[in-house]
């Protein structure tokens, strides 16, 4: 067992721990994030992962599988390797908190990390306090790191980033209501994978995830499930996370052309950026039918699975038949 508050001065070179506060429990009983405020040292306050792995396994929607418990495991070894390797390459138009130290033992895992709140980043948005400009600025942090990371090879990450790939879900594809989607689940995440353009995709990119700054900046959070893949996935899964089904009608060719001009400033000039775009374009109705293959197996009737989002994965169902 970790002696954690030992650790936490020891790595923040703080001389006392004032107080602290829980931020959330992690996914099916893992442990928890935490806040700890500081005295002594340069930091006021740190956020704490500390990953424990439990006895008994807690899924809220009952995934409690050998499969699960395993998939959950390397998703903290890859948030560890990824911020001990590829996140130093960040750039402040793609913020992440700095990590401070890490511990990784057999049965724990301690993520020592720079608080957000402390220097700015203090403000989480809902899908019913969300507009348009909040979107646009997690759109900007997306297409910058996408970017950033274009041709990068996922080494120590997820070969396939994302949390509902295909080959990583077994028991919720067995359990897939839609057959006819089902079907065509394979073909559909062949599609995605064999884009020309690769890159790290942050894998959970939900509104959830990303801490506002107050005058719109933002800084992303959760790497859990970093890896390679196309762009649009991050794209599609965050559009989904903020807007009803109306809103991703109505907003969708104004997002995408915001997405497109932001990663167009930021990509190397040595990339044909008319080729990448028209790529990942026809990459985005993708990334949405392989969501909504997920969620079809994973929480049939969830919220997300709404008209738009069907609409579009009949419509590549249809692609695939000719």
């Amino acid at each position: 067992m970790l002696d954690l508050e030992n650790s936490i001065l020891k790595h923040t070179n703080s001389t006392s721990i004032t107080g602290s506060k829980p931020v959330q429990s992690l996914w099916s009983g893992y442990g928890e994030i935490r806040r700890y405020f500081l005295e002594g040292g340069k930091h006021s306050s740190v956020i704490v992962k500390h990953i424990q792995l439990p006895n008994d396994a807690n899924h809220p929607r009952g995934w409690n599988t050998e499969i699960s418990h395993q998939r959950k495991l390397k998703s903290y070894q890859v948030e560890n390797n990824w911020y001990h390797n590829q996140a130093k390459k960040n750039t402040e138009k793609c913020r992440i908190p700095g990590i401070l130290h890490s511990i990784n033992k057999e049965t724990e895992l301690l993520l020592i990390m720079e608080d957000l709140n402390a220097v700015g980043y203090d403000i989480r948005l809902s899908p019913n306090s969300v507009n348009l400009n909040h979107a646009r600025s997690c759109l900007s942090w997306l297409a910058n790191f996408h970017a950033t990371f274009l041709g990068e090879e996922p080494v120590g990450l997820w070969p396939i980033g994302t949390y509902w790939h295909l080959d990583t879900r077994p028991d919720e594809y067995d359990k897939m209501m839609n057959q006819t989607l089902k079907q065509f689940a394979h073909q559909i995440d062949k599609q995605l994978n064999g884009s020309k353009f690769k890159t790290l995709v942050h894998g959970d990119a939900k509104l959830a995830n990303f801490c506002f700054g107050k005058s719109g900046e933002v800084a992303a959070v959760d790497f859990q499930y970093v890896g390679g893949g196309c762009g649009m996935k991050d794209v599609a899964y965050f559009i989904s996370s903020c807007f009803s089904d109306d809103e991703c009608e109505l907003y969708e060719d104004e997002l995408l052309n915001h997405y497109f001009t932001k990663l167009e400033l930021t990509v190397s000039n040595s990339v044909d950026f008319q080729e990448l775009k028209n790529d990942w374009d026809a990459m985005y109705k993708y990334a949405w039918a392989d969501f909504y293959r997920f969620l079809d197996g994973w929480s049939p009737g969830h919220w997300k699975m709404h008209g738009y989002c069907e609409r579009i994965t009949n419509q590549i169902i249809k692609e695939l038949s000719v």
